[in-house]
């Protein structure tokens, strides 16, 4: 039978100037497939967003989200504790396959889930920190998936979360992937800041936008082309740099962090 997203669940409170499409949960996501794939090739854009979110992740670490691996390649190569998770089987025998995992460091976690805390009681209070980059975007009650992982947090434990950032830049790209909405550091941090408290908010890949833009409003294509995706991960370096110098403060992509409260 096929698992879809909760609907009885309040909506998100969060307002956007855009209506979206509604999107209903695939078993098989291709489209997202394809571009995790085309992304898996991008060594220095992953280590790059590796390097960003560390800092924030210690101690027994969960990864909500984990894909293809694209990210949790680097914290098994650095013997980190880490569980990784994901709401799609065909994810989870990827990564089982290609890290050399059981199943019990690789899970499946709806975090949508209406009844998060009867379903999943052994992961109450287990983690000192998770991590989950380019899901919450996905789900329709964004309010409902923070509360959850934040539910897995032991006390004082950290959340970090990386988002689409800027709604004008919602294209094509946007409804290929099954985006409700894209964020601001406002409303991000609005939203996490309902449960628990702010450690850090900042954009990430400012040069993101120009290339975000350009292949997806300008030339309408529909998924991120190998060719370009390639030729950013080689100028990555540089793309690095302008962040620093930019303090942060734009970027395509927007990163909060929250810690659990008492």
């Amino acid at each position: 039978m096929e698992r879809r997203l909760p609907r009885h669940i309040l909506h998100h409170q969060v307002q956007f100037h855009q209506m979206k499409p509604e999107f209903e949960y695939k078993d098989i996501d291709q489209e997202g497939l394809e571009v995790l794939d085309v992304i898996s090739a991008a060594d220095n854009f992953n280590q790059w967003m590796y390097r960003t979110i560390a800092p924030f992740c210690t101690g027994n670490i969960l990864e909500i989200g984990s894909g293809v691996g694209n990210i949790s390649q680097f914290f098994i190569r650095s013997n980190q504790p880490i569980v990784l998770s994901d709401i799609r089987l065909n994810y989870r025998n990827i990564i089982k396959d290609k890290f050399g995992l059981d199943d019990t460091r690789v899970l499946d976690i709806d975090i949508a889930h209406p009844y998060f805390e009867r379903t999943y009681p052994e992961l109450l209070g287990r983690f000192d920190s998770i991590f989950c980059l380019n899901v919450v975007e996905h789900i329709k009650n964004d309010n409902l998936a923070i509360e959850n992982m934040v539910k897995l947090l032991k006390t004082n434990g950290m959340l970090t979360v990386l988002v689409p950032a800027h709604q004008a830049l919602y294209n094509g790209f946007d409804v290929t992937l099954e985006h409700f909405r894209r964020y601001n550091k406002k409303n991000l941090t609005a939203l996490m800041t309902r449960h628990g408290r702010l450690v850090d908010v900042f954009y990430f890949n400012a040069m993101g936008i120009l290339a975000w833009f350009i292949s997806g409003n300008l030339l309408k294509h529909k998924s991120i082309p190998e060719g370009e995706m390639k030729l950013f991960n080689f100028l990555v370096p540089v793309f690095a740099l302008i962040d620093k110098i930019t303090f942060r403060r734009i970027g395509l992509s927007v990163i909060c962090v929250i810690r659990k409260a008492l």
